[in-house]
């Protein structure tokens, strides 16, 4: 794996998530979201306790949110070359997926949301498409190529 590869794709992940994460925010706060409360904050919650200190759970769950983007980018930019927008979809889509048929029951609210509402997929499913456009634009408009190792 190409370390400078993975870390400018861990970089633009970042971005990606950001971005991503302001939306959700967005969506909250107007009360267009169907989501109980933001996914991060839940898995932390749920792993923490919900008596976890706010400013702990909520700083726990922005840092593992951004690491979870990153991370997941810098992957897809080390193994795969070129990266396109459509290629940023797909990693956004298997994101989705994972978190619809794993991390959704595991915080409770069932196979895509369903034990909350089902417009939790569809809002979720959003919210990736934003991550894996952004992320795709972000590293094809920057032409990421072969950077050799250091």
């Amino acid at each position: 794996m190409n370390r400078n590869r993975f870390m400018l794709g861990f970089g633009w992940g970042i971005v990606a998530t950001i971005v991503m994460s302001l939306v959700m925010l967005l969506g909250m706060m107007t009360g267009i979201s169907p989501m109980p409360k933001p996914i991060p904050v839940a898995i932390v919650a749920h792993i923490l306790g919900e008596t976890t200190a706010k400013p702990l759970l909520m700083f726990l769950a922005i840092v593992a949110h951004l690491a979870y983007g990153g991370i997941w980018a810098g992957l897809l930019t080390a193994w795969i070359q070129p990266i396109t927008v459509w290629k940023g979809i797909g990693l956004g889509i298997l994101l989705w997926l994972i978190m619809q048929i794993a991390v959704l029951p595991f915080l409770g609210w069932g196979i895509f949301g369903s034990a909350v509402t089902p417009a939790i997929a569809l809002a979720t499913l959003v919210l990736h498409l934003i991550y894996g456009i952004g992320l795709g634009w972000l590293i094809d408009r920057n032409h990421v190529v072969e950077v050799q190792p250091t």
